[in-house]
Parts: C-alpha cells; structure tokens; sequence
C-alpha cells in the first residue's frame, strides 16, 4: 500500500519583499540557473509590471531556457512602452533569429544597432 502525503512545498519563489527576490533572480541568474530566475521573476514581475529592469531579466531568462516565445512577449512588451530601448531590440531580434524570422528580426537588429551607435550593422 502507497501512502501519499500531500506536503505543501515552501513559497520559496514567492517569498520575501520584492527587492529581496530581484537579488534571488539575479543569483539564479547568475548561476546559469535560467529557469528558476524566470520563476521568481514571473511574480515580481507581474506585482511591479511597470518596472523594465525585471522584466528585462525575465526576458534574459526565458531566452537562455530556450522560451523563445514567452521571451519575445516580454521584449515586446517593453519595445512598445520604450522604443528606444536597444537592449530589449537587440534581445527581440536575436529571439526572433532564433525563431527563424530573420526577416523580422533584421529590423529590430537594425533599430537596436542605430539606437547604440553602432552603425555598421544597418
């Protein structure tokens, strides 16, 4: 006979002011550890949705844990609130290359590429 106990598993994701699970991603993230950041950073993110740095991170993350799709919702979203924001055009284009939408990614490439300076890729 199995016996199975339905323990609550611990709100480690959840728990702690908001600026003590910014650090936690960042750890996670730092580790190399992609998945479990984008889980702390899903919460924070959707209690302090205004802010780009987190969301920024949570992008990073589903991109380096190959959720190529849940990434580019994330840039899209801060592309439309900043277009000048290079670093999340930079992402969307390489998210985009990634997905094989060359095509589309070359814009946001392109604009990325203007908005930093770098004018040798346009």
């Amino acid at each position: 006979m199995d016996i199975t106990y339905d323990v609550p598993r611990p709100a480690y994701y959840t728990h702690g002011t908001p600026a003590e699970r910014w650090e936690r991603a960042r750890m996670f993230f730092d580790a190399k550890d992609y998945a479990a950041a984008a889980r702390v950073l899903d919460g924070l993110v959707a209690e302090v949705p205004e802010q780009t740095g987190p969301r920024l991170l949570l992008a990073r993350a589903y991109y380096h844990s190959a959720q190529l799709h849940r990434a580019e919702a994330e840039l899209r979203v801060i592309v439309e609130r900043d277009p000048v924001e290079h670093y999340a055009r930079l992402m969307l284009g390489r998210t985009l290359e990634r997905q094989g939408r060359a095509e589309e990614a070359g814009t946001h490439l392109r604009v990325a590429a203007a908005l930093s300076g770098d004018l040798r890729q346009t």
